[in-house]
């Protein structure tokens, strides 16, 4: 039986009794190098306090930071019946040595005793709960995935950084090239466990610790970005983490390439009548607002407590809309008038009956734009504005960002959007 178990950055010091009984048997020994080197001492101060026999000789002590180079010593001491103990970081079967172990050998030869992962211990020191928590390591590993969870807005991530490429350093470009930099707290956790362990939050200017530690992960917590000042914002093209956001769908908002477009395409009066239909966050019905101050914004969103999330943003950023509606359409139409511009965001499958019911709505000169995810969607709703008699046009717009990678950058896609667009003579 081979007892694999798990420390955190105390190391021998912080293990448990039952632990330390078996490590008091082993005859052969595996651990990270940053381990082996407290064996010896630790082997000594045992023998002295009389908890291992005196002149008792010490087990053989081997590095497991090469998991491939450990398989045959640990195949040849299970043979021939020698006690053998491996150390491992946290819990060996989380992003730890336990998967590469069973691998190899059978699970009855195995027995797993974790310590409290880096994760647990992260979020215990910040006293959050984390059953909402997502986590990412990037041992190892290109960091796109990490630019893919961020665009889903986690309520708390927890990053495994790679201090070889990167570390904490790169999470924060990361943060920084996703425009979410107001969005997030940024908590750096070093040698969790251990002493002199180290939780501290950096402010996103501020520089990394020049003593930083290579055993250390990163916490992002969501939070309410600060209110900005109006004035000193871009005239369009808001960096996302500017929104305040619904809870249960954090990353539920159109990105900021595509509002740029969603804007142009709209081609906004200098006053008028907007129809925001599924305006999410509010986020490009109030852009509007910030290009056309005198235009009137009608948004309509479905799901409850929109309104108020809507309001808080146009507060923010020093907009004002006519109307914010909670409701469905297109059974809210008979509470708006008629629309010089509409963006069509939302609707789902619902979305051909809405577009029927505001095509008749709409002025002289008016323009309905329609983002769209699939090709069925506009099969299904290009011929609805050519029956109307609107002049139509499609397109297809594909972003990329600028994320790290090693000591140069890479380009992120964003998911493509379609849209489509009608303008009635």
């Amino acid at each position: 039986m081979l007892e694999v178990i798990g420390t955190d950055a105390a190391g021998v010091a912080g293990l448990a009794p039952s632990s330390l009984v078996l490590l008091r048997r082993a005859r052969l020994v595996l651990a990270p190098a940053r381990l082996l080197a407290d064996l010896a001492p630790w082997w000594q101060q045992e023998q002295a306090a009389g908890r291992i026999p005196a002149g008792a000789e010490g087990p053989e002590l081997l590095a497991s930071d090469r998991p491939e180079l450990i398989h045959g010593p640990l195949e040849q001491a299970l043979a021939a019946g020698r006690s053998a103990v491996l150390l491992a970081s946290g819990d060996p079967l989380w992003f730890g040595i336990g998967r590469l172990l069973l691998q190899h050998f059978s699970p009855d030869q195995l027995r797993f005793q974790p310590a409290p992962s880096s994760l647990q211990l992260a979020f215990a020191r910040l006293g959050r709960p984390w059953q909402d928590a997502s986590w990412i390591s990037l041992h190892g590993r290109d960091p796109q995935p990490l630019a893919a969870a961020l665009q889903k807005r986690p309520a708390a991530l927890a990053v495994l950084t790679d201090p070889g490429r990167g570390g904490a350093e790169e999470v924060r470009r990361m943060l920084r090239a996703s425009g979410l930099e107001a969005a997030y707290a940024v908590w750096l956790c070093e040698r969790l466990g251990h002493p002199q362990e180290r939780v501290q939050r950096l402010a996103p200017t501020a520089p990394l610790p020049a003593d930083l530690d290579p055993l250390h992960l990163v916490l992002l917590i969501a939070e309410p970005p600060p209110p900005p000042d109006p004035a000193t914002l871009p005239l369009f093209g808001l960096p996302d983490g500017i929104f305040l956001q619904h809870a249960d769908r954090p990353g539920l908002m159109t990105k900021r390439e595509v509002r740029i477009q969603l804007l142009a395409d709209l081609n906004l009066p200098a006053a008028g009548l907007l129809w925001d239909i599924g305006a999410g966050v509010g986020s490009i019905g109030l852009e509007a607002l910030r290009l056309r101050p005198q235009l009137q914004l009608w948004a309509v969103e479905a799901r409850g407590g929109s309104a108020a999330l809507i309001r808080a943003n146009a507060e923010r950023l020093g907009v004002q809309p006519q109307t914010v509606l909670e409701g469905r359409a297109p059974a809210v139409f008979s509470q708006l008038p008629d629309p010089d511009r509409v963006l069509l965001g939302g609707g789902g499958s619902d979305r051909a009956a809405i577009l029927q019911a505001l095509l008749p709505r709409l002025r002289p000169g008016g323009v309905v734009v329609i983002p769209l995810a699939t090709l069925e969607a506009l099969a299904e709703l290009r011929p609805l504005l050519e029956r109307a008699g609107l002049a139509v046009t499609v397109a297809q717009h594909q972003s990329w960002r600028g994320a790290p990678l090693a000591a140069g950058t890479r380009l992120a896609p964003l998911n493509p959007v379609l849209v489509l667009r009608g303008e009635r003579p």
